[in-house]
């Protein structure tokens, strides 16, 4: 059977082509043909390739034409997508890669007749072009290829120095292959290649490889570095320059003044950085750190956090570090010293400070804080007040969480007007819509989490905001939502009594109490109700919607739920105020009022950068925790305020919410699995030294600084810590179910809190950390590993995810090989049904649906005994039930847990099966269908690295 399926333009067959496919991409995608000859791209000719194939393996009978041209046209739309997305940076196409995307279109499209017939005839052809070669012996000149600059003018291609930035990219890292970059490179260079397209020909060559070799990972970081020198060097200098690595050692000191007065000059950077001692600073940057990151960690930094003038970054990776430094070091007395004491612990990834801090630190508008919380007031004004105050919070990168239960409820009077109120849910809607008008600044999604308590009326309308059906009027798509629910009620659930659900407006103050005294109030307006002298109010089972709750909570991934009374029972804060809901990622358990907006200032411990052979290494845990808690302290200061309401309450409070990722790499070099005695054990061992050397930092920062304001009264000031405040939890309750075991000498820090003081209100939090940990390039917060092969989503695109501590050991017992990565991925990543795998490494890099979850639980349970806030808890269920949902949430109550955050389930689509190549990056992003986690209809709980998820980020 002879097939014209090669993707070329020999043919002189007519064959009929769909009119929708029969138009040519986009005008400017080029193709490289197999001679280095560039033709223009059209998108007819992969038409006629796969109708011609089609007829071929089919017959030309008129309804296999109908039937072949609705495939065609379906097939050619998803080929032009992929190779489209694929040429996102550089808008060219090499002729394998076509054949590649055509290949793989029919394969994942089940027809597999004729995708056998297209491999067949393109390894028959591909022999005779083999046959065809002259057999001599004679090199054949490589033609000439030159440069396209910017200006249009063409250069001679510098083969020379692409090849010597290759071998540099690839020096010190095992198990890389300098020629496999450089041969795959070569094959995609033409004449007049741009600038650009010449610096992503390597980038695109080495990403398609990370799948076989993790380091390959740093490979590509390294060659995107190179490209970010050219842009840099460029724009400082103010005219075309270039530097390898080993050059730019060399030059980074001079390039550093060109940066800083660049900066000014064009409004991006605060003057007052210019007036520090520049050379000092530029004297302490350590080029050699510019080479630890991984692509995935490096392309987020190159797309969202270097600085850039339309478009063309001019910040360096150390110079980065050092600009986020000098901003937090502005009011030092030495700023310099403490700027590269600052410079020294961001870049060596032992800590890192939060996406606001490393977005506007040293900038003209440092706005740094994460978290803003605020209580919506009753009234209209107060209202739109809170819509509006979201709206210049947003602007600048925080993230919000608001409480809406003051709001009355749906049916409830109005004074005013004499009339009903609609209740929260339309101003809910424009909440929601505001977070998407003002996108935090264009740099990322707006994001807002609503908070209602579960007494309120409105609380069973609240629980279908984010349903797919119903009254759109009536939905928040884009909003997260949370339940506050009050130990009251989980009692409720326990002895399946009733519930009853009121107007705010007629019990003002369920608001404000927690524990026995809300207790009390709520008994007696059930009491009033069951009299008539209330008058909205509805009565229900507390099981039930306890049930509905989570079904819910399954069924659109929200409202999350999160336990008012230990929030505010262990709240430091409880004699100034109430914390009335968490913040976006929940972690966060700050008091709120009408005119105190909570503020937090957030900062994350690298926990895997802090164990060595023999542990926990205490003294770099305690250097790390002691500075990173000045620098939380600084941004109080420093910070830009949006609203009067935040400044004020952050200069009163001054909190802070020091946490950690890297907790899963942590337990794997120290050789325990999650799902372990032992690794719980590390949880509370490793928090509790976080806690202590904490706590002792924002003392030693009173005794330099003086105490926050609040501190008279608070549980500090009674030498009460936390791991002390879990009795009153356990008073209230009755009874609580928690390890209180303690290694430290918490006596005398007692002591010298209550004599010294504490400068922070709080101090600990545990955030969500998804974009800075893939900055360090280690797991995410406190989080399990998800798979330990997988294509990763973020704003930047998609990457592969190799865990790299896993290969090193199937290196090391020699099963690392083309079978075990093939396998990976058949399995999704996960090694429980590899057979060849040693049942140890299979409990050490078990993934997150292998681990049940209530060893999260009961980690974190551990945890939350150091912890003055909350910790940013994702729970993991591969086959959820109500049953299970039920047991693991009640656990979560029941071990004190204050919040927990999504409800994670398994999607229906994993791991590309066919191959991972080419989906990495921004340079490739491929449908969202293709990665390695898309969520199902029928299993929506939670879609995991969503790039338009807080969560994610």
């Amino acid at each position: 059977m002879s097939l014209a399926h090669d993707v070329s333009y020999s043919s002189n067959i007519v064959v009929p082509v769909p009119s929708a496919t029969s138009t040519p991409a986009e005008p400017g995608y080029q193709v490289i043909r197999r001679n280095g000859a560039v033709t223009a791209f059209d998108a007819s000719k992969i038409s006629v390739a796969l109708t011609k194939a089609f007829l071929a393996v089919e017959g030309h009978s008129a309804a296999a034409s109908r039937r072949v041209h609705d495939i065609v046209e379906a097939l050619t739309g998803q080929i032009v997508a992929g190779l489209t997305r694929r040429a996102d940076a550089g808008r060219t196409f090499h002729i394998e890669d076509i054949q590649d995307q055509v290949e793989l279109a029919l394969m994942r499209g089940e027809h597999h007749k004729v995708a056998r017939a297209y491999v067949l005839y393109r390894e028959e052809r591909a022999q005779e072009r083999a046959k065809a070669r002259p057999a001599s012996t004679t090199v054949v000149a490589i033609p000439v290829l030159r440069t396209k600059l910017d200006d249009g003018s063409l250069i001679s291609l510098d083969t020379a120095r692409l090849d010597a930035v290759i071998a540099e990219a690839c020096a010190g890292l095992d198990g890389v292959s300098v020629e496999a970059i450089a041969t795959e490179t070569h094959r995609n260079l033409y004449d007049g290649i741009s600038l650009d397209e010449l610096a992503l020909a390597p980038i695109l060559a080495a990403r398609t490889l990370i799948e076989t070799e993790p380091n390959y990972s740093k490979v590509s970081a390294r060659l995107l570095l190179d490209k970010l020198r050219r842009e840099a060097l460029s724009f400082v200098s103010g005219h075309p320059r270039e530097a390898t690595q080993a050059e730019m050692s060399a030059r980074y000191a001079e390039y550093f003044a060109l940066y800083i007065k660049s900066g000014i000059v064009n409004e991006l950077l605060d003057p007052e950085l210019g007036r520090f001692d520049i050379a000092r600073l530029a004297a302490a940057l350590k080029p050699e750190r510019d080479l630890q990151f991984d692509y995935l960690g490096f392309q987020t930094l190159y797309d969202r956090y270097f600085l850039h003038v339309r478009g063309t970054r001019f910040e360096l990776p150390q110079a980065f570090f050092m600009r986020v430094a000098m901003g937090l070091a502005l009011r030092e007395i030495d700023r310099e010293a403490r700027a590269i004491e600052f410079y020294d612990l961001l870049s060596s990834f032992a800590f890192m400070a939060s996406t606001p801090t490393l977005f506007n630190a040293g900038t003209t508008r440092p706005q740094l804080s994460s978290c803003f919380l605020t209580t919506v007031a009753d009234d209209l004004d107060g209202i739109f007040k809170a819509i509006k105050d979201n709206a210049l919070l947003a602007k600048y990168s925080g993230g919000l969480g608001n409480d809406w239960t003051n709001v009355r409820g749906l049916g409830a009077h109005i004074k005013g007007t004499n009339g009903e109120s609609q209740g929260v849910v339309p101003f809910l809607k424009v909440a929601n819509d505001t977070a998407i008008a003002v996108n935090q600044g264009g740099k990322r999604k707006g994001a807002v989490c609503a908070y209602l308590e579960t007494w309120h009326v409105d609380i069973e309308e609240f629980l279908d905001l984010r349903k797919n059906t119903g009254d759109d009027r009536r939905r928040t798509h884009d909003m997260n939502t949370a339940n506050w629910v009050p130990d009251l009620f989980m009692e409720r659930v326990a002895t399946d009594a009733g519930w009853t659900l009121f107007s705010p407006d007629e019990t003002p103050d369920l608001h404000d109490l927690y524990g026995p005294a809300f207790k009390a109030a709520y008994e007696t307006y059930e009491a009033k109700a069951a009299r008539g002298e209330i008058k909205v109010f509805k009565q229900v089972r507390a099981s039930d919607l306890w049930r509905r709750m989570l079904t819910m909570l399954f069924e659109t991934g929200h409202p999350w739920v999160t336990f008012k009374d230990p929030c505010n029972i262990r709240s430091p804060q409880g004699h100034v105020g109430v914390v009335h809901s968490s913040n976006l990622c929940t972690e966060i358990t700050l008091n709120t009022s009408a005119d105190e907006v909570a503020v937090c200032n957030l900062g994350s411990i690298n926990l895997f950068a802090h164990v060595g052979p023999n542990g926990l290494d205490h003294a770099r845990l305690a250097h790390t925790v002691t500075t990173a808690m000045r620098m939380l302290d600084n941004v109080i200061d420093i910070n830009f305020y949006t609203i009067p309401e935040a400044r004020r309450s952050n200069l009163r409070h001054r909190p802070v919410g020091l946490g950690i990722m890297g907790f899963q790499d942590a337990l794997q070099a120290l050789r325990l699995p999650y799902a372990s005695d032992a690794a719980v054990a590390f949880a509370d061992e490793s928090m509790e030294a976080i806690s202590f050397h904490a706590i002792s930092a924002s003392c030693d920062l009173a005794a330099e600084r003086g105490r926050y304001p609040s501190f008279d009264g608070s549980l500090w000031s009674k030498g009460i810590l936390p791991i002390d405040s879990i009795q009153l939890l356990d008073d209230a309750r009755g009874g609580l179910d928690l390890d209180r075991s303690a290694r430290l000498k918490w006596d005398e820090l007692r002591e010298r809190v209550k004599k010294v003081g504490m400068r922070n209100s709080n101090t600990m939090a545990i955030a969500p950390t998804a974009t800075i940990s893939n900055i360090c390039g280690v797991s995410q917060s406190i989080e399990p590993g998800y798979q330990n092969l997988y294509v990763k989503s973020n704003m930047s695109g998609d990457f592969t995810v190799v865990n790299e501590a896993l290969v090193r050991d199937l290196k090391a017992r020699g099963l690392w090989d083309e079978v075990m990565v093939s396998d990976l991925k058949y399995f999704d990543g996960s090694l429980g049904q590899i057979d060849r795998i040693p049942s140890d490494l299979k409990a050490l890099y078990a993934t997150a649906f292998e681990i049940d979850s209530s060893w999260l639980i009961e980690a974190a349970a551990r945890r939350q005994k150091w912890i003055d806030q909350a910790q940013s808890l994702n729970l993991y269920i591969a086959n959820p039930s109500g049953k299970k949902l039920d047991a693991l949430y009640r656990l979560a109550w029941q071990r004190g847990l204050k919040t927990t955050y999504y409800l994670r389930s398994r999607s229906a689509t994993h791991v590309e099966k066919s191959t991972l190549k080419g989906t990495d990056g921004k340079l490739n992003a491929v449908s969202a269908l293709t990665t390695a986690v898309a969520i199902s209809a029928d299993m929506p709980a939670c879609r995991i690295d969503d790039p338009t998820c807080e969560a994610c980020q």
